[in-house]
């Protein structure tokens, strides 16, 4: 049974947003979703019903339950898929539709094209299948369907950073009747993150707040830790804080991460509701990630004005500015990232200088106000 909120008005415009999981459109697009229903949209989200659902309808949004399988290939299963979008297209016929998330953007893409629905395509970071120079049957398959699909008139692309739009334009994905924008992440509400650390606690925490994935650094997270365990046990906290993803290929069992957990010194915390708390309280945010859009931790990193370290990876680079927010280092080195913790460990100064930097970096860069504001300019081009 479909879940509604109300009925749409005649004149009313109406925005489908699609993406792969209820979760990740609360997280990353719910504020995107309320002021199109300010502005006077008839807005449904479809997605895969993980249980989250009701925060969607209750901010006046219709929902429909898609079950998109983020990881899954089994041909028989995703021809359905693209069969129930197909009639989902058909039946709602939108005026708008904004895909998030691959799955979405590119089955998405081609039932668009087919019903000349207007679209936005959101590419917030090309995931795994373009990891470490992938060059798979996978990825091949994935790029004609992509240029199937952007191949038509009224198509915006929204990028968060320059690189993956250059790698989708010389694979000859991006057609030049495309709209093109760069909008650097979702952003945050500033006035929720407090500049400064507010705990006296001694002990200086180092927090990374990211969904359990090898190709999130997790691993390159844990060696650093041990290896500076002998400096600083007693004197510093390392965390983890954040989902495990059983449906993604990448994900980090939670045996590896219970077995590497020492007392008072490395602990994964699990999924948190509420990461401001924690902000509040780190000295150090640590993202040691293989690719990104523009990742959302780096971002509420910056918001609540602390000093980061992270890596050279598409993405995540765009977030800091060496040496004067943070430091980047080479993918995949756990050695070069134990160095760059030490530094900011050995240097309150230098802390208090890079958070400042961050916080002004966010104002700067990362409001959530402007990122709704482009995306609502976007709709109102498109639809006129």
């Amino acid at each position: 049974m479909h879940k509604y909120h109300s009925k749409t008005q005649l004149k009313q415009k109406t925005l489908l947003i699609v993406v792969n999981v209820d979760w990740i459109f609360i997280s990353h697009r719910l504020a995107i979703g309320e002021a199109a229903v300010k502005a006077g949209y008839h807005v449904i989200v479809a997605a895969k019903d993980s249980g989250e659902s009701a925060k969607v309808i209750e901010k006046g949004m219709e929902f429909r339950d898609i079950p998109f399988s983020r990881s899954g290939t089994h041909l028989v299963q995703e021809l359905k898929l693209l069969w129930q979008l197909y009639k989902l297209y058909r039946e709602i016929q939108p005026d708008l539709i904004h895909q998030i998330t691959m799955k979405p953007l590119i089955y998405g893409s081609i039932v668009a094209r087919l019903l000349r629905i207007k679209t936005v395509n959101a590419i917030s970071g090309l995931g795994y299948n373009f990891t470490n120079d992938r060059k798979t049957i996978v990825q091949r398959f994935m790029v004609w369907m992509l240029r199937y699909g952007f191949a038509k008139k009224e198509n915006h692309l929204i990028f968060q950073n320059k690189d993956d739009f250059k790698e989708l334009k010389e694979l000859k994905v991006i057609p030049k009747s495309a709209s093109i924008h760069f909008i650097k992440g979702v952003g945050v509400v500033l006035e929720s993150y407090r500049f400064g650390k507010t705990s006296k606690d001694s002990m200086i925490k180092i927090v990374m707040p990211s969904r359990m994935l090898w190709d999130k650094g997790v691993k390159e997270f844990v060696e650093a830790a041990r290896l500076l365990k002998e400096k600083y046990l007693s004197k510093v906290q390392f965390d983890l804080y954040g989902k495990i993803d059983k449906e993604n290929k990448m994900g980090v069992l939670k045996s590896y991460l219970e077995a590497q957990e020492i007392d008072n010194y490395l602990k994964w915390h699990g999924h948190q509701n509420e990461m401001l708390a924690k902000y509040k309280t780190a000295d150090i945010v640590v993202l040691p990630s293989y690719r990104e859009g523009i990742p959302r931790t780096l971002i509420e990193a910056c918001a609540a004005g602390l000093p980061i370290v992270t890596t050279t990876a598409i993405g995540c680079r765009d977030c800091v500015e060496e040496g004067k927010n943070g430091y980047k280092v080479p993918v995949k080195s756990a050695s070069a990232l134990t160095e760059a913790i030490e530094k900011l460990i050995l240097s309150p100064e230098d802390r208090i200088r890079m958070g400042a930097y961050s916080r002004k970096k966010a104002e700067r860069e990362f409001n959530q106000k402007d990122v709704v504001k482009r995306h609502l300019e976007i709709y109102k081009q498109l639809l006129e």
